[in-house]
Formats: C-alpha cells, sequence, structure tokens
C-alpha cells in the first residue's frame, strides 16, 4: 500500500499500468457527474477517481452518451434474455402473457436493486451499500458474475497486477441484491 498515514492510495499501480491509467478528477467533476446521472458512488470509486481514472473506463466528465448507455446496459440485457433466452423466475409469479407486461415486471424489479455503475466496458460497481467493499460485476445480458471482491481485486482481475502490497485478493463476496442472486443461479450456490 501506499500513501502515507495509513491512507490507501492505488499509487503503486501507476508505475506498473502506466499506460492504463489517467490523471484523476477533481471533487467537483465527480459531484457533478454524480448529480447529473443521479448516482452516488461508493467511497472506495471517489478515493480511486480522486487520484486516478482507468482509461479504458469511462470519462464522467465528456462521456454522456456512452455511459447512459452503460447505465441501461444492464436493463437492457436482462430485457432481451426474457424475450429470447426464457429467463423468468419462479419467485416473479406466473410469467405474463405479453411481452410488455413481461418487461413491466422486470423493469420494476431492477428498479428496486441496488443501481449499477458502470466501470470499464461491462465490469459494474453496485451503488450500494454505500461503503467500501462493494463486489464487480461483469455484465452480459443474465450472464452475471462476480468479477472482483471489491474494487482492489478487481482491478488486480481485469489488468494482471497488484494495485497494493500487503492486500491480500479478497475471496468472499458481498451480498447484492439481485445482482447477487443472478450470479448465484449463473454460478450455483
Amino acid at each position: 500500500m501506499s500513501g502515507t498515514g495509513g491512507k490507501r492510495t492505488f499509487a503503486g499501480a501507476s508505475r506498473v499500468m502506466r499506460d492504463e491509467w489517467g490523471a484523476g478528477y477533481t471533487r467537483g467533476e465527480l459531484d457533478a457527474a454524480q448529480e447529473r446521472y443521479g448516482l452516488r458512488f461508493p467511497p472506495d470509486l471517489i478515493e480511486l477517481f480522486l487520484e486516478r481514472r482507468p482509461l479504458s473506463g469511462w470519462d464522467w466528465r465528456i462521456d454522456d452518451e456512452g455511459i447512459r448507455r452503460a447505465l441501461a446496459h444492464p436493463l437492457g440485457g436482462l430485457l432481451f434474455d426474457l424475450e429470447h433466452n426464457d429467463l423468468w423466475w419462479p419467485e416473479w409469479g406466473d410469467r405474463p402473457p405479453t411481452a410488455d407486461e413481461r418487461a413491466e415486471v422486470v423493469t420494476a424489479i431492477v428498479a428496486a436493486a441496488p443501481r449499477l455503475i458502470p466501470l470499464v466496458a461491462h465490469r459494474y460497481i453496485p451503488e450500494t451499500p454505500h461503503e467500501p467493499g462493494n463486489p464487480v460485476f461483469s455484465v452480459m445480458q443474465a450472464d452475471v458474475i462476480y468479477y472482483g471482491a471489491n474494487l482492489t481485486d478487481y482491478f488486480q482481475r481485469e489488468f494482471h497486477v497488484r494495485l497494493y502490497d500487503r492486500v491480500p485478493v479478497k475471496q468472499d463476496f458481498r451480498f447484492i441484491p439481485f445482482w447477487s442472486e443472478l450470479v448465484e443461479r449463473n454460478c450455483g450456490p
């Protein structure tokens, strides 16, 4: 771990991943992005974004169209699987007869779940709980898997680099309503 006073930083990553990282955002830029998209970034994501940002991720200052598409991607993929891959859970009740009725049910379920914040491509971190340590998900339609137990674990896996000294890769994953259930249904218990 780099930094002073026990503060965790991503400085070690920049030496190894020089071409992967850009300068961080200002607090004002992050506040504006959260307001623009109606999001509240978890504290560890804010810490990372203040220090640096992954160049392969979204630029929260200018990538408005891409970010809006990425925010809509999880629901859009589920709606696709609803009609083309027989997605329907028994807990949702009887499968409605029309596509519009089925979409209404799944849209309400996703709206009740924690929102997903896009990181890089189809990797997302949940907005809640609003505390450090949320898992990172890979989301492709209903094919949802854990891609990191937390931000540190995710960046180690995604870019094959250790971000901090003395921080082991975490093996357990915080349960996130609905999204972790999708993982369990895809991967088993």
